[in-house]
């Protein structure tokens, strides 16, 4: 099989790279492939599907606020369901922990970045299931759990479906003549000389090598150009070929929650449009919960880092003790109202970590463009990395992100990489 462009993933950047390539080649065969039987069942589907456009970065934010402008264009112009709502993302701090991002917020205020600020009183009145206090809590002193004084609630953020904006990228890139087949299993890419004599043994050193496409569970399909954007399985692909992904694997879990006793949590009034749960993070225990508008649950993920494990796994599994054993402790001392409440559902997913700074990568080899890297971001920018994707094989200097930004492709690369890191 023969196609002039070839990519490796259909989760989200896979899709969106698609999508944009044929949008701006037309003429092309371009075709997707991917070992499991859908678009974004991967760890696209184990995404909690939070969007923010809170960074001080200017990188961060352009990918991130040109991707939500997007998604926003989708629901509301093209009338995709995506289940796309600016629920908001809330963060809690201690006046310690709001004191060392003062800076961060002032820079991100300067560039219009819309957020509403709540004092110790509002945040008593607008949730009243939340503990903001612990005097006379010597366990939660034990614990060294901080007070609650402030929380920062970012307005242009929310949630989308994962399997929604999945499939939406899927239609509109067959819709104008893509190619999609699951259950290929990409084997390993083929490498051939640029210029080939026909001579056993080749490719040797001394000739030019380039990417030709990829041996799969069905034989080899030829490419002229291939797009790895196989998420944390990029590294079984490209580390035999010699070529550094950037990322590390660590798995993440969210555990779901419905429950009587949470019903005033998940209903909260004043926070959005929604009377619902905005996307809060617990800043002092790592732990994240997240208002599910499509099944009226209330997610729980833990943001925890050092002291959890790298590590590629085919099928992660989440592990109940994490929850009952180890955040559950700190959650019922912030939220009483989850108190001998248990999970209903949980899963586990891996992230594809940049551990140098944290942002994704789209950068070429010969025959080869790879993107990935996005450090749990995939969602977040995807639309963005998808047009600096195909902006990269026109050999563009530069591509116009989504509402009118101006990207230079070279900046998400590695030999000239130029990205401002996040402080944030």
């Amino acid at each position: 099989m023969y196609c002039d462009i070839l990519v490796i993933g259909a989760g989200i950047l896979g899709l969106s790279s698609a999508y944009h390539l044929k949008s701006q080649n037309p003429n092309k065969r371009i075709l997707v492939i991917d070992k499991l039987s859908g678009p974004g069942q991967g760890n696209t589907a184990k995404s909690a599907g939070g969007f923010r456009n809170l960074f001080t970065s200017k990188t961060n934010y352009l990918l991130a606020n040109s991707t939500i402008n997007w998604f926003d264009h989708l629901q509301n112009d093209l009338n995709y369901d995506l289940k796309f709502a600016y629920t908001g993302y809330l963060y809690l701090y201690s006046k310690f922990q709001y004191s060392h991002l003062r800076k961060s917020f002032d820079k991100m205020k300067s560039k219009g970045i819309e957020f509403r600020t709540f004092e110790k009183d509002e945040l008593r009145h607008l949730i009243p299931d939340l503990v903001t206090n612990f005097e006379g809590d010597k366990e939660a002193e034990l614990m060294g759990l901080e007070p609650v004084e402030i929380g920062v609630l970012g307005v242009k953020c929310g949630t989308i479906n994962t399997d929604a904006i999945a499939r939406c990228y899927e239609a509109e890139f067959l819709k104008i003549g893509g190619e999609v087949k699951y259950n290929i299993i990409a084997n390993r890419l083929i490498t051939r000389p640029e210029k080939e004599f026909g001579i056993p043994g080749e490719p040797f050193i001394w000739q030019d090598v380039v990417v030709a496409g990829t041996n799969t569970n069905y034989g080899e399909i030829n490419a002229k150009r291939t797009v790895v954007a196989a998420g944390v399985w990029s590294e079984r692909l490209l580390d035999p070929i010699g070529f550094d992904s950037m990322i590390r694997p660590k798995t993440r879990v969210i555990f779901v929650f419905k429950d009587q006793k949470l019903e005033r949590l998940l209903h909260l009034k004043g926070m959005n449009n929604y009377g619902f749960l905005p996307h809060t993070h617990l800043t002092n225990t790592k732990l994240y919960l997240i208002g599910d508008l499509t099944e009226k649950s209330i997610w729980l993920g833990c943001a925890e880092d050092f002291g959890r494990k790298y590590g590629l796994e085919d099928d992660p599994k989440p592990n109940e003790h994490l929850y009952s054993k180890n955040a559950y402790h700190a959650l019922v001392k912030y939220l009483p109202c989850f108190k001998d409440v248990r999970p209903i559902n949980m899963w586990a997913g891996q992230r594809a970590i940049n551990r140098f700074d944290s942002i994704p990568i789209v950068t070429s080899a010969p025959g080869m463009i790879y993107v990935g890297a996005a450090t749990g971001n995939g969602i977040l920018k995807c639309d963005a990395l998808g047009r600096i994707v195909a902006a990269l094989y026109s050999d563009e200097n530069e591509t116009i992100l989504y509402s009118g930004y101006n990207f230079k492709v070279s900046d998400l690369g590695i030999a000239n990489r130029n990205v401002e890191k996040e402080k944030f």
